[in-house]
């Protein structure tokens, strides 16, 4: 599954074979055949897997691009492999225009298998794809993995995965919610690779923010989650917002870490249930998971599941056993491979994962080993019981002016059991000739503060180790890798500059420019505080809404819209992120709404309660009925906004087919307060306000827009919906008008109807203005009128904004 906008997409392993044996007999077609390379450059989804298999079948050899990779590196690289077929995502199709790449997202349309195609003989030493893992700057080199060395691997686990699948019947299916890129080779394992041997079920989701992977644990049922160690510490980081308040959770903490299991899983069931009840595990790779964040998981009652490999051992060495999990370690050696340290600890691998060659200057070279070892730049250590525990990259080892080895994980380690320290990257800088370690810090607190932190994890470290150089990175997060990794060669250039006093420019907007720059496609070449966000930058209202987005999702924080909209330069975005709580007004969405029983209780409520109100006060006469005569639904339908009874005038003019699957949104602040009324008012009023929500949620399905943040979740639900046969009402203006003109209608509506990708039907009321404006109760039958336009259907092609301009243009004309 995956999800398209705000859509779900559900694909059978049936179906992906069927469009990938049709696209290989596309690709054959074309000229391809065994041995040719085929570019693949796209973001995570089902339609990414087809490309894959289907290269697979045809003998073509796969090239992933990792979707986040500049354009430059990708034709430098669709170059260096003389790439015949390229598949690429839509915005990127643009960069490789010249190949006639492709589009990854339309490959389900018309595939199907082709009887007279025939897959070409494969064997372990053919090539399965080449994976490029250098940066861009340098000449793009790759690992060639084969056919052999994924079996090699896949071997091994799928003997061990059988002995479990006896007990995997009475929690089937496992869902597998699948947060690493495919581009890499231990994202592809627990995608590609493992889950169709459980029989499993793979999610994929490109939005990252803890709030919506939550979200999605908890709708789509998901057993285990599959991320790096960044996300785990994110979700780490939100539940410990949502519970730290509370009284007792950290003495909790503390008692559970003795206790069994299932005792921990009921002191922290709240915790659970938020998640769900079937989610139980974590599966981490992609880098270390630091030791506080996996027994904080470990404390809740969650599995946390370690693996160890590289590109080139085609991923997989060592995985920690699910039930047997080794505190700290990264698991005992699987089957099939050696493991030694060398002299000075460096992990040495050897066995038939291993690639033996790389692709650099347009052909193959031998990757050399002694005796067939691999050097892994890693540094280890192994304990009699055969667990591997990872000590830091060799690279990253710091040798002191006394010839002292530092490695960065031990003193990340102590710095982030310091509560002010949100996190932190040990770097080497250069000082007089010589390297010391310079710890950089995401702050929680004051300076003052902070370098009582400092002194406290010094005091757990050894002499050789002390921390004397740091400093406060200006951004909420590092930058980083697609795989979450900081990107820990431009943090040091950063502070090394810093330190010696070389920076210029502010920094706190680098990241907003960045995200400008993606989104309008226009950004300075350095983004100064003082940059005007309308004159100078010509940022649209839609591009502001798509800003306010991406700030939200990259920081993992709700945005204020009032506030946001009232900024107008660049720095005063960034003084409004660095000072925006991290944790917003959490609103709810009862899905028990669009089951079955409720809906035909609003069924009945509809001609008991709503359609007489509805009469009586003022029979409203109906226009344009016609014009869904043959629509079935779901559809996005917009209204104007006159008063709250807009809701019961709208049911009153659709078809039963549509009036009793339909959602509507409402103003999400005042839902909200209605359900968790202020705690100072009386008992009775609490109560009353609690009724007004049920009644509101039940009999007209309300769910909350919210006005100030969270409208990314309010659309999420309302594509949840939508999946379930659904119809949507929303009134764009977003509050009533005051002189009974069509007010402005807000971005946001375009963003909702490109992400649904259903019709819209436009609607709207006229006399009831005129009658609240008398200060009228009642109106005489017809004197209101509900007028019902022609659906409306928006191509792929058009920007949100043009689409919300249309539905202004649509609703005022009727």
């Amino acid at each position: 599954m995956n999800r398209r906008g705000y859509r779900a997409e559900r694909w059978s392993y049936a179906e992906v074979y069927e469009r990938a044996s049709g696209l290989g007999h596309e690709l054959e077609q074309r000229g391809l055949s065994k041995g040719d390379r085929a570019l693949l450059w796209a973001e995570n989804s089902a339609e990414w897997v087809v490309a894959f298999i289907a290269c697979v079948l045809a003998g073509v050899v796969v090239v992933p691009m990792d979707d986040a990779a500049s354009s430059d590196f990708a034709r430098r690289v669709a170059a260096q492999v003389q790439a015949k077929a390229v598949f690429c995502s839509r915005q990127h199709a643009g960069d490789l225009r010249e190949q006639s790449p492709f589009i990854v997202g339309e490959l389900g349309k018309g595939l199907k298998a082709a009887s007279s195609f025939r897959s070409p003989e494969l064997n372990h030493s053919d090539i399965l794809q080449i994976v490029f893992t250098s940066g861009t700057t340098a000449e793009p080199k790759g690992v060639v993995i084969t056919h052999g060395n994924v079996l090699a691997n896949i071997g091994p686990l799928e003997e061990e995965i059988r002995k479990y699948l006896k007990y995997e019947r009475w929690v089937h299916p496992i869902r597998f919610l699948n947060l690493l890129p495919l581009s890499h080779v231990f994202g592809q394992f627990l995608a590609l690779y493992l889950p169709p041997i459980m029989s499993g079920t793979v999610i994929f989701q490109n939005v990252l923010s803890p709030a919506e992977v939550i979200e999605t644990i908890r709708r789509e049922r998901v057993s285990v989650l599959v991320a790096v160690p960044r996300m785990l510490q994110s979700l780490r980081d939100k539940i410990k917002a949502e519970w730290d308040q509370q009284a007792g959770f950290e003495e909790k903490l503390i008692q559970a870490a003795d206790k069994h299991y299932f005792r921990r899983w009921w002191m922290f069931r709240r915790v659970h249930w938020r998640f769900g009840l079937k989610f139980w595990a974590c599966i981490c790779g992609g880098a270390a998971l630091d030791r506080e964040t996996e027994e904080f998981w470990r404390r809740l009652g969650f599995a946390v599941i370690q693996g160890y490999g590289l590109t080139e051992t085609t991923s997989l060495v060592s995985v920690n056993h699910p039930f047997r999990v080794g505190k700290g370690s990264i698991g005992k050696i699987l089957p099939g491979r050696e493991v030694k340290l060398a002299d000075d600890g460096e992990i040495l691998v050897r066995g038939g994962g291993v690639a033996n060659a790389r692709w650099a200057e347009g052909s193959l070279q031998p990757i050399e080993g002694e005796q067939g070892w691999y050097r892994t730049g890693d540094m280890g250590a192994l304990d009699p019981e055969g667990n591997l525990y990872f000590k830091g990259r060799k690279k990253e080892t710091i040798v002191t002016s006394a010839g002292m080895n530092i490695y960065p994980e031990d003193l990340e380690a102590a710095l982030r059991t310091q509560p002010e320290v949100k996190d932190c990257v040990v770097v080497p800088v250069t000082t007089n000739g010589n390297e010391e370690p310079c710890a950089v810090l995401i702050s929680r607190a004051d300076r003052d503060q902070l370098s009582a932190a400092i002194d406290r994890a010094n005091s757990k470290l050894a002499e050789y180790q002390r921390i004397r150089v740091w400093q406060v990175w200006p951004e909420p997060d590092f930058p980083r890798t697609s795989t979450q990794k900081p990107k820990r060669q431009l943090i040091r250039e950063i502070s090394e500059a810093k330190i010696q006093s070389r920076a210029n420019g502010d920094r706190s907007t680098e990241a907003i420019a960045q995200l400008i720059g993606k989104i309008a496609g226009r950004t300075p070449a350095e983004l100064a505080r003082n940059v005007k966000l309308d004159e100078d930058l010509k940022l649209s209202s839609l591009e502001r809404v798509e800003l306010l987005s991406a700030l939200e999702e990259r920081y993992q924080v709700d945005l204020s819209e009032a506030r946001f909209a009232q900024a107008d330069s660049a720095g005063e975005i960034a003084d409004l992120l660095q000072g925006q709580p991290t944790q917003g007004r959490r609103y709810h969405y009862p899905g028990w709404t669009l089951a079955w029983p409720v809906a035909w209780i609003r069924a009945v409520a509809f001609y008991v309660l709503v359609r007489p109100a509805i009469v009586l006060l003022g029979w409203p006469k109906i226009l344009g009925r016609n014009n869904l005569k043959n629509v079935r639904g779901p559809v996005l339908v917009v209204s104007n906004h006159i008063d709250d009874v807009d809701v019961g005038f709208i049911q009153a003019a659709l078809p039963a087919r549509l009036r009793h699957q339909l959602a509507t949104a409402t103003g999400g602040e005042a839902l909200e307060l209605l359900r968790t009324p202020e705690a100072n008012a009386a008992w009775w009023r609490r109560l009353f306000s609690r009724v007004e929500w049920f009644l509101g949620v039940s009999l007209l399905n309300l769910f909350p827009l919210p006005r100030e943040a969270g409208y990314r979740r309010s659309f999420a639900y309302a594509g949840e919906a939508v999946d379930k046969g659904y119809s949507i009402l929303i009134f764009p203006e977003g509050r009533h008008t005051t002189d009974g003109k069509l007010n402005p209608f807000r971005s946001g509506i375009g963003l909702l109807t490109n992400n649904l990708g259903i019709p819209v039907v436009p609607m709207r009321i006229d006399g009831l203005y005129e009658v609240k404006k008398a200060g009228r109760k009642f109106a005489r039958p017809g004197q209101i009128q509900v007028r019902i336009g022609s659906p409306i259907e928006f191509s792929t092609e058009s920007t949100p904004e043009e689409v919300a301009a249309a539905l202004q243009r649509a609703v005022a004309q009727l």
